[in-house]
């Protein structure tokens, strides 16, 4: 499943040279400098590769950052926590002469080491099966969408009919606009169920449905090492002692390389940082960065249960989540094809007193221009912030073409719309607190 892209300079700054877009939407807001720094740290960020939450690239991702908040005058802390982990020896599903690899849903249930063998039966979007599931290998045929989370409705319906039909083992296609296995965030504390779970990519999907119509067998086989591992959340704190602090968050951590996902608002992030490290005399700063996103949050709900200041002690939270400023694609004559311009589904949500503000800003910026108000949308941690007391709010939060896809990486994301985006959070931001 690999994407075959490297991550050297030269490979990033091909990317991202394949679209451009000009910088003159961000000056003079940005100097060439700030927009050079931003590419520089863009290409960091991928540069550390898989990010899954307490693996190597997690890691060695949040060491960096630490150092760049200690540069910038931040006192740094880590929090740890534990993330579960698996290290799969077979993943894969078989019918007659088809074989194809499938992703294990964590927290992983194993099948036997020689496989879990039984007739394979579709499942619709309804979680309606044309014959019964008891003992079955359940293959749940989602209908097409950009999927992240087995919480979602169109995810959790058709699972939970299979598994309370008696499915002895369900696989998920995750039909979706790459035709790659989307990777599907889940509970972090406990296994979702207590039989194998895993996810088929809809590129190989076709030979599975036709043995489920045809009413032969399947041979799913799920074998590895898991458990759980530490992972960290990183804090930076500048406090001056003002009583009104301005909270930044982000995530780091993901299912893959995250370039397009996470790569944004990491960049965006440190500039912000930096920046108000020497701009924002006014406030205490905590610049937050958790892992365990993937485990539905995991790592944020430590941060704001021991780490975050009080909501009522809290100025400001700015939160930087998926898909700030990925690419959009052509994907129908001629395959998939990268765009100059950006994915519009992205969301902005702030405050409805900021509301009017932030339209102002961030017009023709695709996807942000219409700005929501907390009062009638948010999602992903940006919802646990709010439902924690603070405001006033902003965020972003998106699902690109390539969200939780392995193929998320440098191709999937521009240096120039991300320092585009950050100029207009920056601004929004020094509306907001002055």
């Amino acid at each position: 499943m690999s994407s075959g892209f490297g991550t050297s300079r030269r490979g990033f700054l091909a990317a991202s040279a394949a679209a451009p877009l000009a910088l003159g939407a961000t000056a003079p807001a940005f100097a060439r400098q700030e927009s050079g720094q931003i590419a520089a740290d863009l290409e960091r960020y991928v540069g550390f590769g898989i990010k899954a939450s307490g693996g190597a690239g997690d890691e060695a991702c949040g060491a960096w950052l630490e150092e760049e908040l200690a540069a910038a005058g931040f006192a740094t802390e880590r929090q740890y926590f534990d993330a579960p982990f698996f290290e799969a020896a077979t993943a894969e599903i078989v019918t007659g002469e088809a074989r194809a690899t499938v992703w294990p849903e964590p927290i992983v249930r194993t099948t036997p080491a020689g496989g879990l063998t039984a007739p394979i039966v579709r499942v619709d979007a309804q979680g309606l099966a044309a014959r019964p599931l008891n003992g079955a290998i359940a293959l749940v045929d989602l209908p097409f969408g950009r999927w992240s989370s087995m919480f979602w409705p169109g995810v959790a319906r058709p699972v939970a009919a299979a598994v309370e039909g008696g499915a002895a083992a369900v696989v998920i296609i995750t039909n979706g606009p790459s035709g790659k296995v989307i990777a599907l965030n889940t509970n972090g504390r406990e296994p979702l169920f207590d039989r194998p779970v895993a996810l088929l990519a809809p590129q190989d999907a076709a030979p599975f449905l036709a043995a489920a119509i045809e009413g032969r067998e399947a041979t799913l086989t799920v074998t590895g090492e898991g458990g759980r591992r530490p992972a960290f959340n990183l804090v930076g704190r500048l406090d001056r002692s003002r009583g009104r602090w301005l909270v930044v968050s982000t995530p780091r951590s993901g299912w893959f390389t995250c370039a397009g996902e996470r790569g944004g608002g990491i960049a965006a992030w440190l500039h912000i940082a930096r920046w108000a490290a020497r701009n924002a005399p006014d406030h205490d700063l905590a610049f937050v960065c958790n892992s365990g996103h993937e485990y539905q949050y995991l790592g944020a709900e430590e941060l704001l249960h021991s780490v975050a200041p009080e909501p009522e002690n809290t100025a400001f939270w700015l939160h930087l989540g998926a898909n700030l400023a990925a690419r959009d694609w052509h994907d129908s004559v001629g395959g998939l094809r990268p765009l100059p311009g950006t994915d519009s589904q992205r969301y902005l949500v702030v405050s409805p007193e900021l509301v009017g503000v932030a339209r102002e800003e961030f017009a023709g910026l695709s996807g942000l221009e219409g700005a929501y108000s907390s009062e009638t949308l948010s999602a992903g941690e940006l919802t646990n912030v709010i439902e924690a007391g603070y405001a006033p709010v902003a965020g972003i939060f998106g699902v690109h073409r390539y969200h939780h896809v392995e193929d998320d990486d440098e191709r999937c994301v521009s240096a120039d719309a991300v320092a585009e985006t950050t100029a207009a959070f920056r601004r929004l931001l020094e509306r907001a607190i002055s």
